[in-house]
């Protein structure tokens, strides 16, 4: 997935005459949920799935486009697994099909150029300090860490090492060889919760019903063969490249995985007993309804060159710019607006109202 911002404008923003920096998702709220069990048979790191280890983890859900289910089923099939201990986090993730190809070998490269595999935690759901990491078949990885989102000014620190990664990768077929009876390659990757907890106020693994905010991307490029070789298609009357598909497990109605507000949620549980009981939190919604309302207060700046403390200004933005049919308006919650000439807070009860939840400026959540 190409880091920086490569937005899919909509039908309904195209007669914009500013352009629109931070675009509202065309999905709603509705992240996919994954129950991580417990690893309790011994692991061995080779890329294969089809082991003791992870029979009594369930695949994830089957990949879709980044933009949602109204586009078309990606033309592979892509899932994941995910285990935990008291150390370790671990991945697995199986990408059917018969293009099986990559050429990038340094550490750090740009992964996506190649077809890849790609993975992004955030681990106290705030939306902010969170983790990506990418990897293609030669087992080549980038990780980075992200302090903020690119369009709340993160940038990425392209020079952070995730401590204690270890990443493996099957292959069912032969790499760079068209002719060959290529089936799907695999991965697993395992991360130490030591380096996932390091910017948290308590550095420690999760707990029974915890919960993570996960995604995970597979890069795909449209290829032709020629002389018994991949090569990426091009636009026929342009000679460009072809953009690359990107098939994720959460999608966030954009194309840019860089919404953390709507990746999906993993929850840890001890036994397989206890894996259907957690469902996504009352106040993670209410998150979601001040979501919308950032999402109109960066595009009345981008209109108007001020901010809004007026609710009903920032529903019209929403009904006039959420895209389809979805964030249109929000709950009628009891919503509290400041804003100054350069910033602003939003904020709403918690759900037992005993707190205040507030977004910022800088995208960020925060539970007060």
């Amino acid at each position: 997935m190409n880091p920086y911002h490569k937005f899919n404008f909509h039908k309904e923003m195209r007669n914009v005459m500013k352009p629109i920096r931070i675009p509202i998702p065309a999905v709603d709220f509705k992240p996919p949920v994954y129950h991580c069990h417990r690893a309790v048979k011994p692991f061995l790191l080779d890329g294969r799935l089809d082991k003791p280890f992870w029979e009594d983890a369930p695949f994830t859900s089957a990949f879709l486009d980044i933009e949602g289910e109204h586009m078309p089923v990606p033309r592979f099939l892509t899932r994941a697994k995910m285990l935990w201990d008291d150390e370790n986090l671990y991945f697995g993730a199986q990408l059917d099909g018969n293009e099986i190809w990559g050429h990038v070998s340094e550490r750090d490269d740009v992964i996506f150029q190649d077809n890849d595999f790609e993975i992004f935690i955030d681990p106290d759901s705030d939306t902010q300090r969170y983790y990506e990491f990418e990897m293609n078949v030669l087992n080549t990885i980038w990780d980075l860490f992200l302090p903020a989102a690119y369009r709340d000014s993160g940038g990425a620190l392209n020079g952070y090492d995730i401590k204690g990664l270890r990443t493996a990768v099957y292959v069912d077929g032969t790499v760079n060889d068209p002719s060959a009876s290529n089936r799907y390659w695999s991965v697993e990757v395992v991360i130490p919760f030591a380096a996932l907890t390091e910017c948290l106020p308590e550095k420690r693994a999760p707990r029974e019903g915890e919960y993570y905010r996960i995604n995970f991307s597979r890069v795909q490029w449209k290829t032709d063969v020629k002389d018994g070789k991949y090569q990426k298609r091009t636009d026929s009357s342009t000679g460009q490249l072809l953009p690359e598909d990107n098939w994720v497990w959460a999608p966030t109605g954009v194309v840019n995985i860089h919404y953390p507000e709507l990746w999906g949620f993993v929850f840890f549980t001890n036994t397989a007993k206890t894996a259907h009981s957690y469902t996504i939190p009352e106040d993670e919604y209410r998150k979601w309804e001040l979501r919308k309302l950032y999402y109109a207060q960066q595009i009345f700046l981008d209109l108007n060159g001020h901010y809004s403390d007026h609710l009903e200004e920032l529903t019209d933005i929403l009904e006039k710019y959420a895209p389809g049919n979805a964030n249109h308006t929000v709950k009628p919650l009891p919503y509290r607006i400041e804003t100054t000439s350069h910033t602003f807070e939003i904020a709403c009860p918690s759900s037992d109202k005993k707190k205040e939840l507030r977004i910022y400026l800088n995208g960020k959540i925060e539970v007060k």
